[in-house]
């Protein structure tokens, strides 16, 4: 009897060890500090270049329409009540990635005219934004991709064996969504000079 209840108990053990469990968790913290990670760099993306278009707004009086472009996208930015749910709700994300796109994409308008201006290009303040705009873009790339990596990990963790038993008993966590590519996104975009 004594056995047989060891061996039961040492099932039951060898069992749990191997349910996922912890696995899961630690995942699911993951895909937190990634998301964090983003929202990061999006704060940081809007405070910084604010700021810097103040200082370069004298040099680019005849831009006017690109830098106003900036600022209404950052508002729109700006406009968007962050939270932790956002990656549990498709529409809010969806939202979100479409306001990070319109901004990025005035971003881009405004590259494009420290391009077309050479004059503007040789201030040493355009430069700096320049070089401030480059590095944020880049930080959010790799904010996005470490996030969407983090996101892989837990929604493979979530739906494999055993952990999906986990889950579904214990848990019930949802699959988190992912970064996705922005719509025409796959086209090159066009400059003109």
């Amino acid at each position: 009897m004594r056995k047989t209840y060891f061996v039961i108990l040492s099932f039951l053990l060898l069992i749990v060890s191997g349910c996922g469990y912890n696995t899961i968790q630690a995942n699911e913290e993951a895909v937190k500090a990634a998301w964090a990670d983003v929202e990061a760099a999006y704060q940081r993306r809007n405070d910084l270049i604010p700021n810097l278009v103040e200082v370069v707004k004298a040099y680019a009086k005849h831009e006017k329409e690109t830098l106003l472009a900036v600022t209404e996208a950052r508002a729109k930015v700006g406009s968007i009540q962050m939270s932790k749910n956002i990656i549990e709700d498709p529409k809010s994300f969806a939202q979100f990635q479409e306001a990070q796109g319109a901004m990025s994409s005035a971003l881009s308008r405004l590259m494009l005219v420290v391009e077309r201006y050479p004059d503007l290009k040789a201030n040493q303040n355009f430069l700096d934004l320049q070089h401030q705009l480059e590095g944020t873009e880049n930080r959010i790339n790799v904010a996005r991709v470490r996030y969407n990596k983090a996101v892989e990990t837990f929604n493979t963790s979530i739906r494999i064996f055993p952990n999906n038993i986990t889950n579904a008993l214990l848990l019930k966590l949802k699959m988190k969504e992912p970064f996705k590519a922005e719509a025409g996104a796959e086209k090159a975009p066009q400059v003109k000079f």
